[in-house]
């Protein structure tokens, strides 16, 4: 027991001496432990390092359910009992019980000497017991920040209130007015409804139409190339912190890890942080029974409501030590050299340029029909769309991954809205209002599409619903909007964000007429309207499913998808799911709108690493 724990582990050779001095190095010019840089950057697993100390003569206690006491506590800081992984609980016998994952840590120790002028009794830890505890007992103000910190510097872009007064009486003068033309004259109120919807549907896919055209002759002058990519040397590379927030992802933890470690960027630039919530021991535990090392450090959000994902992120936030900061989902598959294209762009770029969206697509593309028509959907949106929106200057809403950020003005933003359930998109509209600039980059993530319906309907009406909220939010005074982005910026705003929602809700009322007109045949609908207006609203439907066919066909080509370019003529179908989705996210945004609607990953069985095709 005499040994310490960097010679216990070279002499049950789990590191080398070369290891030893390399995370020795590190941890001294980062104020990171040892332990912690041996555990989280690929040198050694939890197992072994639990297998040496036990083979020292050393025992592991459960510390769960410790006692502790407030008073000794509130004289550490979690950064502090984060970094050294450690902390103390309460004082006992003149001792002060302290908690530690190395025994050896002398800079712990003395810290607890000065601070209480006692001596420590050591209890050991595994690494991630500690951890947890430390979040769940000293993180209230970090989590506390996580949730207000927006609401508190600019209560007007938070979400936490879904409709402001004048937003409801708006809406209940509109529902009066319909209710009184209804009553006095139920024919003409009728028809002026089925115009004024239908001539809607029409003009929101022409200038979703308008967009992908103009995304078309995008020439990614963002583009990064192989040889510019070349000539960075590591030093000209900063640290880049990767938030990875999760929840009962355990199966996709190993998957993740092998996917980090494909990554082209200098092991000790790489900040990676594995966000997961107090109650998810499921994760906790995968992480803890991995038998190979990992390479990312873990975060223990404290329970605190919204139990959001960018609650978890503002909780990761503290924690942050890069210059760029990204998000990746748990079983993301960014390309390999993504972080530096991301460098060398920002680099290239004005300094009004805070964030980088990196194209999202699917490697599971041909498991079923629905993978092929959600492939078919991303590869519009972000090889069209967004670029259309790039080009036009209009505000771009970000994607729920792969964006890359400047830490600083992240933080200085507010960073996300934890009350709004797509805060990727919010943000890039708070970002723009601030004139700051969005670019899109040659560089794609692979996700896994959605392979069950219930499943993508749980997602897609969390995403809809927060497109609902992110509009509500930014019309609460629009003049003041329209001043901030200008015309453009505030009519793609408003046919992007507010009209993609409502021409889902309205999908389905048109083709009830459709239905209704053309099959049935039905005399009832032919006596309320007049052939004119049926004849509009009929046309209007089937010109905007032609029109969403094309875009969709038009997908295909910068990827060379060639083999989904059929599947286009089923987007009619694929609509009604997303109406489906989007009347259970208009339901949920006037009942529960912060429920984060979990979505289940890990469900296709098509090999992620065979599968994609760059």
């Amino acid at each position: 027991m005499n040994m310490s724990v960097p010679e216990l582990l070279i002499n049950d050779g789990f590191i080398t001496k070369k290891d030893r001095e390399e995370i020795e190095a590190f941890s001294a010019t980062s104020g990171i432990s040892f332990v912690k840089v041996a555990l989280t950057f690929g040198y050694i697993s939890r197992k072994n390092y639990e297998r040496s100390l036990l083979n020292a003569g050393y025992t592991f206690a459960s510390i769960r359910d410790m006692e502790f006491d407030t008073a000794v506590l509130s004289k550490t800081d979690l950064q502090f009992a984060y970094e050294r992984v450690a902390m103390p609980l309460r004082i006992e016998n003149n001792k002060v019980i302290t908690l530690m994952a190395n025994p050896h840590d002398e800079l712990f120790l003395d810290f607890i000497r000065f601070t209480y002028d006692l001596e420590p009794e050591i209890i050991i830890a595994s690494d991630l017991e500690i951890i947890w505890l430390s979040n769940k007992l000293l993180g209230d103000k970090y989590v506390k920040s996580a949730v207000f910190e927006l609401l508190k510097r600019d209560p007007d872009s938070s979400a936490v209130v879904t409709f402001t007064s004048p937003q409801l009486i708006s809406l209940f003068i509109l529902i009066a007015l319909v209710t009184i033309g209804m009553v006095l004259n139920f024919k003409n109120t009728s028809i002026i409804i089925n115009v004024l919807l239908s001539s809607f549907f029409l003009i929101a896919i022409i200038f979703k139409l308008f967009l992908a055209l103009v995304g078309s002759r995008f020439e990614l002058h963002q583009a990064v190339t192989k040889d510019e990519l070349k000539t960075l040397t590591e030093d000209d590379l900063p640290t880049y912190t990767i938030l990875l927030p999760v929840y009962k992802e355990d199966k996709l933890i190993k998957k993740l890890i092998w996917n980090l470690q494909a990554l082209d960027y200098p092991k000790f630039k790489l900040d990676i942080k594995l966000v997961i919530e107090e109650d998810d021991d499921k994760t906790l535990n995968a992480v803890k029974d991995l038998d190979f090392p990992a390479i990312f450090e873990v975060i223990v959000v404290p329970f605190h409501m919204p139990k959001t994902k960018p609650k978890a992120c503002n909780y990761g936030l503290h924690f942050a030590r890069g210059k760029y900061l990204t998000i990746y989902d748990a079983e993301d598959i960014p390309d390999t050299d993504q972080l530096k294209k991301v460098v060398k762009l920002f680099a290239k770029l004005p300094p009004e340029y805070i964030c980088i969206q990196s194209a999202l697509n699917y490697f599971n593309r041909n498991e079923n029909f629905l993978t092929r028509m959600f492939t078919l959907e991303y590869s519009y949106w972000f090889d069209y769309m967004l670029p259309g929106l790039d080009t036009l200057d209009i505000p771009i809403p970000l994607g729920g991954t792969s964006n890359h950020f400047k830490l600083n003005e992240l933080i200085e933003l507010g960073a996300w809205d934890p009350f709004n359930v797509t805060e990727d998109a919010d943000l890039g509209v708070r970002a723009y209002a601030k004139g700051y600039k969005i670019a899109i980059i040659n560089s794609t993530t692979y996700e896994e599409a959605n392979n069950e319906p219930f499943n993508w309907i749980r997602q897609r009406s969390r995403w809809i619903k927060g497109y609902m909220q992110t509009y509500l939010v930014h019309m609460r005074n629009p003049i003041a909007l329209w001043k901030k982005i200008g015309w453009k910026g505030f009519l793609g705003f408003g046919f992007f964000i507010g009209a993609t929602p409502l021409t889902f809700l309205v999908y389905p009322l048109l083709l009830t007429f459709f239905i209704s007109y053309v099959v049935f045949d039905l005399s009832s609908i032919r006596t309320l309207f007049p052939d004119w207006v049926l004849f509009m609203a009929i046309f209007n439907l089937m010109v905007g499913n032609i029109l969403m066919i094309y875009v969709n066909m038009m997908a295909v080509f910068k990827r060379r998808y060639y083999e989904l370019i059929l599947f286009a003529v089923a987007n009619p179908i694929y609509w009604l799911m997303h109406s489906v989705a989007a009347y259970k996210g208009l339901y949920q945004l006037i009942v529960k709108p912060f429920y984060w609607e979990k979505t289940n990953h890990g469900l296709s069985k098509v090999n992620n690493s065979t599968n994609v095709v760059k």
